[in-house]
């Protein structure tokens, strides 16, 4: 196992290679002045003369992640695909949810799939490249490491597991919640499940800040280790509660469902489109008025607007997935050279898809729009650029 100490003794090498490769991209203790390098998509920087560009760039991204998220409620609260709210065909357990049980293991599904990604796939894409020494590979795999805000998308993701299981947005178990029903009926399991979302939880926030420094850290095994505890306690153990129980539970059931909908899906996703309006009228704001502080206050919106995505994740069915939304504001990693090539082209009809276009065209667009590429234009080495 990889200690922090030695890794980092190895992330020094990692910074070397990095700061050759691409100057500015990483900040290293031990020499935090890059060596000069020819500029490049990995550290272009806002200067007057790309400004216009930057700001218009930042603006329409701010209006797709604006417009997604505003659709994405609608089609929950008001209408989906022409038809009635998704709310009401989930509620009520309409095709292809054709019983209480359906939803239920729908909810548990995303709940193991977000906590397999964290483990599996956020963390550990990054941990295995790192130990295959691929270091610049590794560093890129981090999702979220412009702003250094890699620990709190994790844990903001298992949040979303909690507030799944325990029908609220807050640490208030809710009556009609699958943990009610479980601690009623299995109370070892129960409290085996709030002991594993915690330790999930606890073991990311443990990683040394930032993450993209400590990829190899015995901190960031344990939370792959814990993460994927989580996922086979939801699997093997809760699930098969479930499914064991009679039909006699049907109506508690699909209160719980009920109150999902209500109480979890339907808030998470309106602080989503209030605080991606915020988060336009900010980037808005600095494109009218270039300085330092709106570089801050856009960069603060960002960062507010991120937390209810974050815990929206383990509940990425339905619209978000049929309609593309997922991919459109959260597509990672990002298409570095292509982003610079549309800031310098001026031209943002890309950003666009519609349907019957093919795989292609659509996951071109989507990786380079969204939560990250407004990342990479907002902030650098963790913190808002700076217009001087």
């Amino acid at each position: 196992m990889t200690t922090v100490t030695s890794f980092a003794k190895d992330f020094s090498r990692i910074c070397g290679l990095l700061l050759v490769a691409s100057a500015g991209l990483v900040s290293c203790s031990e020499n935090d002045t890059p060596l000069p390098v020819e500029s490049d998509s990995k550290n272009i920087d806002y200067s007057a003369a790309n400004a216009a560009g930057w700001h218009n760039y930042s603006v329409r991204v701010g209006q797709l992640l604006a417009n997604d998220s505003k659709n994405l409620y609608n089609a929950w609260e008001s209408s989906y695909n022409g038809g009635e709210a998704f709310k009401n065909t989930f509620k009520n357990h309409a095709s292809p949810y054709t019983s209480p049980i359906g939803c239920i293991e729908k909810i548990l599904d995303g709940c193991a799939e977000i906590a397999n990604e964290v483990g599996e796939a956020k963390i550990g894409d990054p941990y295995d490249l790192y130990k295959s020494n691929k270091l610049e590979e590794a560093l890129y795999a981090v999702e979220s490491w412009y702003s250094w805000h890699s620990r709190d998308d994790y844990s903001n993701n298992i949040l979303s597991v909690r507030n799944s299981y325990f029908g609220s947005l807050t640490t208030e178990i809710a009556d009609a919640s699958m943990s009610a029903l479980v601690e009623s009926l299995d109370p070892g399991l129960d409290a085996r499940m709030k002991a594993a979302v915690d330790a999930a939880y606890n073991a990311i926030l443990a990683i040394p800040q930032p993450f993209r420094n400590n990829i190899g850290s015995m901190e960031a095994v344990a939370a792959m280790n814990a993460c994927t505890e989580l996922d086979h306690l939801i699997n093997n153990e809760l699930k098969p509660f479930f499914h064991g129980l009679g039909s006699s539970y049907d109506a508690t059931l699909s209160d719980i469902v009920a109150n999902y909908v209500d109480n979890v899906v339907l808030p998470t996703y309106k602080s989503l489109m209030e605080r991606n309006d915020a988060l336009l009228n900010a980037v808005k704001e600095l494109a009218a008025a270039p300085s330092d502080r709106a570089f801050s206050n856009a960069c603060d919106a960002w960062l507010s607007s991120r937390e209810p995505w974050e815990k929206s994740e383990a509940f990425l069915f339905g619209p978000v997935d049929a309609m593309g939304l997922d991919p459109n504001m959260d597509s990672w990693p990002l298409d570095q050279d292509a982003i610079v090539n549309h800031l310098k082209s001026g031209n943002f009809d890309d950003l666009d898809w519609g349907e019957g276009d093919d795989d292609q065209k659509v996951e071109a667009a989507q990786n380079i729009r969204g939560f990250h590429t407004l990342e990479f234009l907002l902030f650098k080495d963790g913190k808002p650029r700076k217009v001087n």
